[in-house]
């Protein structure tokens, strides 16, 4: 019993770096497939914090703003009557208003 121990000890250790490493590789797959897409686009969304990305942006905005300018409807009818609605709520909500109560 003695003379297998060593042997014994020597297959414990390689299953256990064999499943440590199977367990470290599947973890990374998951995380890649599941919370991958997700940083990406969280991180496209922070980097607006940066001065370059902003320039970007504002060009993009500006040239859609641009483009929308010449079309003869910019928002569709259906649009038209929710903001109308929403228009109408919020000025009646300021009506009612009570600025001397606090």
């Amino acid at each position: 019993m003695q003379e297998n121990r060593p042997n014994n000890l020597k297959s414990f250790f390689i299953k256990l770096i064999s499943i440590s490493f199977a367990v470290i590789i599947i973890i990374n797959v998951l995380f890649n497939l599941i919370l991958g897409d997700r940083i990406e686009k969280i991180d496209k969304v922070l980097s607006i914090f940066e001065m370059e990305e902003r320039k970007v942006f504002k060009d993009k905005f500006m040239s859609e703003l641009n483009k929308n300018l010449q079309k003869k409807n910019m928002i569709d009818k259906e649009d038209k009557i929710i903001f109308l609605k929403v228009y109408k709520k919020i000025r009646k909500e300021f009506g009612e208003l009570d600025l001397e109560g606090n």
